[in-house]
């Protein structure tokens, strides 16, 4: 994976873009307990607390438990 999940999508979009006529299929090899696991795992937090701010702003009520919040104060090199 790549640290910006959104550049991630881009390149998956291409190939849509580029005249593909046959589905696209994408694959994501994640090895256990790797750089890139911490990396996937970073990406799902912000995008679950991205996803919990737009519901926030659409009338629904943003709530992190304790828990969630202290892995969000955690410096990088503790994530789970």
């Amino acid at each position: 994976p790549w640290w910006n999940p959104a550049a991630e999508q881009q390149a998956i979009d291409r190939a849509y873009r580029i005249g593909q006529d046959k589905p696209v299929f994408v694959y994501k090899l994640i090895a256990e307990q790797s750089l890139e696991e911490k990396i996937l795992l970073l990406q799902q937090r912000k995008k679950a607390l991205a996803d919990a701010l737009y519901e926030e702003g659409a009338g629904g009520q943003l709530a992190l438990t304790a828990d969630e919040l202290l892995q969000l104060l955690q410096p990088l090199g503790h994530l789970e």
